[in-house]
């Protein structure tokens, strides 16, 4: 008897789990445009996400992401551009990127202190993959509030774990890969995607968002408009040896934000499209402080003949006008906006080194906010 009434505690336990909301519009924060089928960067052809998280005893909580424009399986350089917000970080590839206008390699999203390691492994995995190692691009934001930074956890072994595990379909968001000790406005932050479709000059494309959230000033979060942060400035503020903070932190920590679209776009309006989705990022009240590193980079997968070497002769290169772009911006704004929404609403608390402790934004609360202001979607 006792049994049966454990398993059924459990059953309903699990049910519960299962249908708990784990992205934003789920929960009723509303958004504008329209999402793809999986709302993820992945909703473009052929992008692939690979992610190995690092949660081992009470100090490790870290990890790497990783993105491959084309899929892994694919070496063809796409198109990039970049755009650097605010310099306090680091993100590889920026000359490149800046002189070139090329991507070669996968993104790589990880902890302050593991650029080098995850750029040797996805040199390692490359050169074992195509016979050539490839040059990626590697972002980084702090987890040290949360992790054990200082012991170098991630290796170029994770990073290679990463790229092996790359996949299309839906992409975990919250605490995993490099965004699992991340924070984000002061709540629990780390991975977070979405997509916009549109219609451009006759033709559909996609607009695809991953950030990777550890920034944010507390007081000035905005969630659709409603001032979230102010709601709660003084509520599930972080705690360190059993002591929580009186006050909001200042913005600190930094935000990498991936912008991918089919789209074909040449070198110079992919450093625009770079440059809207740090409006997506301002809509949630952020003014990228001066602690904060906020570095974006963007690609696209819709052009076929990004610097490749046996061309010797003129390229041709289709891209869409100047002057019918303005919806490519609009979806790339409005998808940043939900991607780092979506990322701070999957995260859960966590508890990590020195016994910190870092508080999820509060699902229900959020609602109640959202409501206050009329701007509850169901």
């Amino acid at each position: 008897m006792i049994a049966r009434i454990v398993l059924s505690l459990l059953i309903l336990l699990s049910a519960s789990f299962a249908a708990e909301a784990e992205r934003a519009r789920d929960i009723g924060v509303p958004f504008e445009g329209t999402p793809g089928p999986l709302n993820a960067i992945t909703d473009i052809k052929g992008v692939e996400v690979g992610q190995v998280t690092l949660i081992k005893g009470k100090d490790v909580r870290t990890g790497v992401t990783v993105i491959f424009p084309r899929g892994r399986a694919n070496a063809t350089p796409v198109y990039g551009g970049t755009f650097d917000l605010n310099g306090n970080g680091e993100m590889t590839g920026q000359a490149y990127l800046q002189d070139f206008g090329v991507v070669h390699g996968p993104i790589g999203i990880t902890n302050t202190n593991a650029i080098g390691d995850v750029y040797a492994g996805i040199q390692r995995w490359s050169q074992k993959q195509f016979g050539e190692a490839t040059w990626p691009v590697i972002a980084e934001t702090w987890d040290g509030t949360l992790n054990d930074l200082p012991g170098f956890h991630v290796t170029p072994e994770t990073a290679i774990e990463a790229a092996n595990a790359a996949k299309t379909g839906p992409v975990d968001e919250g605490n995993v890969g490099g965004g699992t000790g991340m924070i984000c406005f002061g709540f629990k932050g780390g991975i977070g995607t979405a997509s916009r479709t549109i219609t451009l000059q006759g033709k559909g494309y996609t607009v695809g968002v991953l950030v990777q959230c550890n920034t944010g000033d507390r007081k000035v979060l905005r969630i659709a408009g409603a001032p979230v942060g102010a709601e709660l400035a003084h509520k599930y503020l972080p705690c360190e040896g059993g002591k929580c903070a009186s006050e909001p932190q200042p913005d600190q920590g930094s935000i990498i934000i991936v912008v991918g679209t089919d789209a074909p776009l040449i070198p110079t309006q992919l450093d625009r499209l770079a440059k809207r989705a740090a409006m997506g990022l301002a809509r949630l009240g952020s003014y990228s402080g001066n602690d904060s590193g906020d570095l974006i980079v963007s690609f696209s997968t819709g052009t076929t003949n990004a610097n490749n070497p046996d061309q010797t002769a003129p390229v041709p290169v289709a891209a869409l006008a100047n002057h019918g772009i303005d919806p490519l911006f609009e979806a790339a704004v409005q998808a940043t906006e939900e991607a780092i929404t979506n990322a701070l609403v999957s995260a859960k608390t966590m508890t990590g080194v020195n016994g910190s402790r870092v508080f999820a934004l509060p699902h229900d609360e959020l609602r109640a906010i959202l409501k206050k202001y009329n701007r509850l979607a169901n």
